[in-house]
């Protein structure tokens, strides 16, 4: 499987793919063959994407989501307080991560090595269990230039550093707040950023109540006014996932031939909208082999021809259906 889901190419080749996984992950992964036996499903009715079951993302909080056949070891963690219940996803495969980042990345950014990498996630490199660093470092580790670094709260060093790479390809990742207060120092600072649009600013989201709060639209026009650069990109993904979706303007999300965006309707998650439509966002991830495949998530958005946008959270977190497995 390893081999085949990087080479998926038609829609066809994807339901099968989908299908197989499913069934592997049925019969290997126990708190998902838990869930679709609850739900009265059986695996063997299964012939279409939109008819798998989806687990709910709160379950990587509460329950071990791993392949029976792999040891509980290496995990990725989400970002959070030591008090909160953070979601744990098992990682038995590290190299289908790194290959499902860079082929990624080298699809709708170009190739790593190509580029000179600078991280300002501050809260995320505060986490030693982070697949976000853990996919940055890795981009890094290919680039392999020698200005590749983090940046904390060292503003005044990112500055004079980016000040400096005129006639290089750069890749900011930076989390929303993080840009929001280097852009905030400049300013009150008086320093204004000027370089060639060689310099590519990804944010990579999270807000989670450290600034007051904003419309994706409007955050990405502070930083195409911020950075004096209309290469403002967009990075989705997530600790649960090993794939990542990009936008390349205009909060509109793109995502690679092992990953899809499926709208469920918020009143009847065994349902879906029509296109353009919003609802909640379900997500097959084909590179999650080892863990679950198919995740219900509490993000909200819309798919169209294609492409699909996230609009924000739902405002609640009952899972109807499977409260039994969830608490």
């Amino acid at each position: 499987m390893k081999q085949t889901i990087f080479e998926i190419q038609t829609e066809e080749d994807f339901r099968l793919a989908c299908l197989e996984t499913f069934l592997y992950q049925y019969d290997n992964v126990e708190v998902y063959k838990k869930f679709v036996d609850y739900l009265n499903i059986n695996p063997l009715s299964i012939n279409q994407v939109s008819d798998i079951p989806f687990l709910p993302i709160e379950m990587f909080k509460n329950h071990l989501v791993l392949d029976k056949n792999f040891g509980a070891e290496s995990y990725f963690q989400s970002s959070g307080t030591t008090q909160m219940n953070r979601s744990k996803h098992y990682i038995a495969d590290f190299s289908l991560y790194e290959e499902s980042i860079y082929k990624s990345f080298e699809q709708f950014i170009g190739k790593p090595e190509d580029y000179i990498f600078l991280g300002l996630l501050p809260n995320y490199s505060e986490n030693p269990h982070s697949s976000l660093i853990y996919m940055v470092d890795y981009l890094m580790k290919k680039s392999n230039q020698p200005e590749n670094g983090y940046f904390l709260y060292n503003h005044q060093e990112l500055f004079d550093l980016l000040q400096t790479l005129t006639d290089k390809k750069i890749i900011l990742f930076g989390v929303s707040f993080a840009l929001l207060d280097f852009l905030d120092y400049c300013n009150s600072n008086s320093k204004t950023l000027q370089f060639s649009n060689s310099v590519t600013v990804i944010e990579t989201g999270g807000m989670k109540g450290r600034k007051e709060e904003m419309t994706k639209d409007e955050l990405l026009k502070i930083f195409q006014n911020g950075f004096n650069t209309e290469n403002i990109y967009s990075e989705y993904s997530m600790t649960e996932l090993l794939s990542q979706a990009y936008s390349l303007g205009d909060n509109i999300y793109k995502s690679s031939n092992w990953m899809r965006i499926l709208i469920r309707n918020t009143e009847d998650p065994f349902s879906y909208v029509d296109d353009g439509k919003t609802g909640a966002i379900n997500i097959i991830d084909l590179a999650n082999r080892h863990s679950c495949s198919f995740i219900a998530t509490q993000d909200l958005g819309n798919v169209k021809n294609g492409t699909f946008q996230v609009l924000g959270r739902i405002d609640h977190s009952d899972i109807r259906g499977c409260s039994l497995l969830v608490s």
